[in-house]
């Protein structure tokens, strides 16, 4: 399969569109990370979701829809859940909802739950590619496991990408957020977050007037995206809170300059925007990868979560 790159512009998101309608899998751009966006009705779309990730069938994908109107024809939303939507969507939170009888997602996208995660992605052309097509499941666009892409280039990048498994990719540039959305549920009745992200918890706990419940999620049957113990890595092996390269390392900075810094000022966007870009540039130096401590507040909290399950060992 010969991996098609469409521009942005009408004829490429009409083209993403077609493809898209028969059962191809696109990778997209999101505010967040490129999406590898399938017919959420479709479940032999789904499946090559799967099949191209080459991701295990037990982890949920994410639903990413238009609008709140939309969203709400697939889940049921609580009032909780409603305030959040108004508060945050279109943006990086995904809400993971009872799913409606009459829903018609692919079972496939839900990995057998009654739950589904649903997202509003603020992206101009995500927004106007889902016009086009209705609900799209959307993983991110790498290889399951492998560090998350915030380009077309990283989707495409012949070194553990997707060139020539999936039918194109939609290229907009890079992400502007860079890190996966915040995920947010209700497991046991209570707002609960099932995974950090692009959003501060900060600000959901806000929003909502009261704090969020833990989640300790089985890595064996997660509930949501983003819980599998190694996931975002790189090839090379990492390690964390590391303050001084050991001889042979290659580090990735935090609050200085350098080749690989993830923000020189110690701005938290800036390093979560480019978490990803710099990981994979650190990986091209073959060797092993030392990261700075970064702050466990804000976005912090969710880079963490990242280095972390990038840091683990592999299975």
């Amino acid at each position: 399969m010969q991996t098609e790159r469409l521009l942005p512009d009408q004829m490429g998101l009409a083209r993403a569109a077609i493809l898209l309608a028969g059962g191809a899998v696109v990778a997209i751009p999101t505010e967040t990370v490129y999406g590898l966006a399938g017919d959420a009705k479709n479940g032999q779309a789904v499946a090559r979701i799967y099949q191209a990730k080459g991701r295990p069938s037990f982890n949920p994908l994410i639903v990413h829809v238009p609008d709140l109107d939309t969203a709400r024809t697939i889940a049921d939303l609580s009032p909780e859940a409603e305030r959040l939507a108004a508060a945050f969507w279109p943006g990086a939170l995904t809400l993971v909802l009872p799913l409606r009888a009459d829903a018609g997602i692919a079972s496939l996208v839900t990995a057998g739950l009654p739950t589904v995660a649903l997202r509003v992605p603020a992206h101009p052309v995500a927004q106007a590619l889902l016009r086009l097509t209705g609900p799209l499941a959307a993983p991110s666009a790498n290889a399951s496991g492998r560090i998350s892409p915030t380009s077309a280039d990283h989707v495409l990048d012949p070194d553990g990408g997707l060139d020539g498994r999936i039918a194109a990719v939609l290229d907009a540039g890079s992400c502007p957020v860079g890190l996966e959305s915040t995920i947010i549920g209700w497991p046991d009745g209570r707002a609960t977050l099932l995974r950090p992200g692009g959003i501060p918890v900060e600000a959901i706990v806000d929003a909502l007037g009261h704090p969020l419940d833990d989640h300790h999620a089985d890595p064996a049957a997660p509930n949501a995206p983003g819980q599998l113990t190694s996931h975002y890595a790189p090839q090379a092996a990492l390690r964390l809170n590391a303050t001084d390269p050991a001889p042979g390392e290659t580090h990735v900075a935090f609050g200085q300059a350098g080749p690989f810094t993830l923000s020189e000022t110690g701005d938290l966007t800036q390093a979560a925007a480019r978490l990803f870009d710099t990981l994979r540039r650190a990986d091209r130096e073959g060797r092993p990868i030392a990261v700075a401590p970064i702050p466990d507040h804000g976005l912090g909290a969710a880079i963490n979560d990242r280095l972390r399950r990038a840091a683990a060992p592999r299975g």
